[in-house]
């Protein structure tokens, strides 16, 4: 019995002897975190009530609505959206830094010519 509570209490020790959470050892598909998503977003059941029914923790199934809540097409949409605007960005920096650098050496060589 104590050899016992010694093992699970040094499980719950991490390698560099700070403590970590257990894992209850349940995972669930995809599938099922979106048909949890689904009662909620789109069946209008309340998150604690689907929550219970379907034996997780309403932080778990909060979780999923925040992760899962989009549809997969309007996530890739945005991703893809947020791709391009990034890409948009950055040729507009580099545009304006060569810019800036042409006005630099204006600049300087207008000041040279002044009496």
């Amino acid at each position: 019995m104590d050899t016992e509570i010694a093992r699970s209490s040094a499980e719950a020790v991490g390698p560099t002897g700070q403590d970590r959470k257990k894992h209850n050892g349940r995972s669930h598909d995809r599938e099922f975190k979106m048909a949890a998503v689904k009662l909620v977003t789109e069946q209008k059941y309340a998150p604690k009530q689907a929550a219970q029914s379907l034996g997780i923790p309403m932080s778990t199934l909060q979780y999923w609505i925040k992760v899962f809540g989009q549809r997969p097409q309007e996530q890739a949409q945005t991703m893809e959206t947020l791709r391009l605007r990034v890409k948009q960005l950055e040729a507009e920096n580099q545009r304006l830094r060569i810019e800036r650098e042409i006005l630099k050496k204006a600049t300087a060589f207008f000041a040279s010519q002044q009496p």
